[in-house]
């Protein structure tokens, strides 16, 4: 499939390529439009000004994906705009990033970053779907003179923008990777999980792992206290089809899980608290987190599946001050309009707002299930000690909270009322999973015709 015209030009200051390529992967074969700016050199792309020309070539392939339905995958080690063509750079610029904007939610797009990415092409990288960046790489809106400048602070390139610095402070990147043949492969297997547009379901994976395994090891690696520790990641890897979990953005919030992920072959994508991580509680980067990777999954409709182990959200003034209430209200934006498959599985502690916000039944999930340990309440039984018993005596208090806990923090209280469906053996979560993505294959809403929504931001 060749693209258009423009997409074969080269800029003479700008070595670019374009074309339609094949990629193999577990799912099949996978054609993309795959679009190259910057010279390769032996310690990776050396990167390169943004011409009004290749700023064109990279819009023109953007079009051809968006319109042919096919993934974008661009290549990019850019030093920014050009400075010596002014103006017309910036033109081009801005036509490129709408093209992207174009793209968004009808093809999944992906940017590699081995080389620089600095100034106004540094933010495409916040467009994107998913961003895989090597080791070496780096990207900044303002590089390190202009922040010398302005703040008197001298910072080198890798304390700036680093690939390691941005996957654990600002989860820009999905993923960082060593080199691009790495790179590579990452894109090959992220695209496994995802269809080529939107108009497409994702690829049926092949696998031997049967749905109906049981998975004991899944309850067994909960502590028998409710404040001990575990990975959820072994949860995850439990539930799922054997090796097939892909994790991303895992430097950043560590305190919530994200990972893409099959289910008796069907891909998946999982968002869990993490409780090695600030207990699993909720803050502003945990919730930007999962909200965006919620969206996405809706997007290219990929099934959710939420596993939740939360005492709630993150108390503190700085947090409060910082916009708690806006960010958490991303999480419950994006969960409410999601209209993939949604299954909830409460593990363990599911209290306050943060029961909400993970996907309950009020956000409208299709099914939730819960271990037979699993606390749903208000808040747990010492915290409402304190607040309703403050005058009591120890013994009182005591008593109180042992009637708290039996009456209150279990899951029969919640199945009761049709908040959960069912409360399972651990061993049968992949089986009532998998049993209930079949069941949901064909699930489809019709919404309300509207321009979009207001996200909170």
């Amino acid at each position: 499939m060749p693209l258009a015209p423009l997409s074969l030009r080269r800029g003479t200051n700008a070595p670019i390529t374009a074309e339609v390529r094949e990629l193999g992967g577990i799912a099949g074969d996978r054609q993309v439009v795959w679009v190259e700016l910057g010279g390769e050199t032996a310690s990776g792309f050396r990167g390169v000004p943004l011409s009004s020309v290749a700023s064109a070539m990279i819009e023109n392939a953007a079009t051809t994906a968006r319109i042919e339905g096919l993934p974008l995958v661009v290549v990019m080690a850019s030093t920014g705009a050009d400075i010596v063509e002014g103006i017309d750079a910036l033109e081009g610029w801005g036509r490129l990033a709408k093209a992207l904007v174009d793209c968004s939610g009808i093809v999944p797009t992906v940017l590699v970053v081995d080389g620089p990415a600095v100034s106004g092409p540094a933010l495409l990288l916040g467009v994107a779907d998913l961003v895989v960046m090597t080791e070496s790489s780096y990207g900044f809106v303002n590089g390190p003179v202009m922040v010398e400048e302005f703040t008197g602070v001298a910072v080198s390139v890798d304390e700036l923008g680093g690939a390691a610095i941005l996957a654990r402070h600002t989860g820009v990147p999905s993923v960082v990777v060593a080199s691009f043949e790495a790179a590579t492969e990452t894109v090959g297997l992220l695209l496994d999980y995802l269809p080529s547009s939107v108009d497409e379901e994702p690829p049926r994976w092949p696998t031997d792992d049967p749905p109906d395994r049981r998975c004991p090891e899944a309850g067994e690696l909960v502590p028998p206290t409710s404040t001990g520790s575990y990975d959820v990641r072994k949860v995850a890897a439990a539930i799922a089809d054997e090796d097939s979990v892909l994790e991303l953005r895992d430097r950043w919030a560590a305190n919530v899980v994200t990972a893409l992920a099959t289910i008796d072959g069907r891909p998946v994508g999982i968002v869990a608290n993490q409780p090695i991580s600030l207990a699993g509680t909720l803050d502003i980067p945990a919730s930007q987190k999962a909200a965006r990777f919620v969206a996405f999954c809706d997007a290219f409709n990929l099934p959710i599946v939420t596993l939740v182990d939360t005492p709630g959200f993150y108390p503190g003034k700085d947090l409060e001050w910082r916009g708690m209430i806006r960010h958490g209200a991303q999480l419950v934006f994006a969960y409410a309009r999601a209209t993939v498959p949604r299954i909830c599985v409460i593990l363990r502690k599911s209290y306050g707002g943060a029961y909400i916000v993970m996907d309950s039944k009020t956000m409208g999930n299709d099914a939730c299930f819960a271990w037979p340990w699993a606390e749903l309440a208000v808040m747990g039984a010492g915290q409402a000690a304190a607040i309703l018993q403050r005058r009591a005596t120890p013994e009182e208090r005591a008593a109180f909270e042992a009637d708290y806990a039996e009456r209150l923090l279990n899951p029969y209280i919640a199945a009761e009322r049709g908040y959960i469906d069912a409360v399972i053996d651990p061993a049968d979560t992949r089986m009532e999973i998998a049993a209930a993505l079949e069941t949901l294959a064909d699930k489809r809403e019709v919404l309300q015709a509207r321009k979009h929504g207001n996200e909170p931001c």
